[in-house]
């Protein structure tokens, strides 16, 4: 990647182009919620399957907003570590080599 600024800008640089790794205990629970989303589906019907699917898509959206929130924070709080490092001498000792 020659420019991470111009790659972002170009939109060749996804974060969330992941998947899960083969065997993981990530994409077993994850097949475990999908296969049991389908057969409850199945099993429900009228206002019980609409409440349902209504409960899955609000669960959906709020986890969405926990990974951008999660997101965020992270990202700020590694913006914070990077400027402290760049822009910040204090300690709490004064150096006996300063010039």
């Amino acid at each position: 990647m020659a420019n991470f600024l111009e790659e972002l800008y170009y939109g060749n640089v996804d974060p969330q182009a992941r998947g899960y790794r083969k065997g993981s205990h990530t994409l077993k629970v994850s097949k475990n919620i999908n296969e049991l989303e389908e057969k409850l589906t199945e099993r429900l019907s009228g206002e019980d399957k609409a409440m349902f699917l209504d409960f899955c898509n609000a669960y959906g959206e709020l986890m969405g907003e926990s990974g951008l929130d999660s997101f965020l924070v992270g990202f700020r709080l590694g913006a914070k570590m990077i400027f402290d490092t760049f822009c910040s001498d204090d300690a709490p000792f004064e150096s006996y080599l300063k010039d």
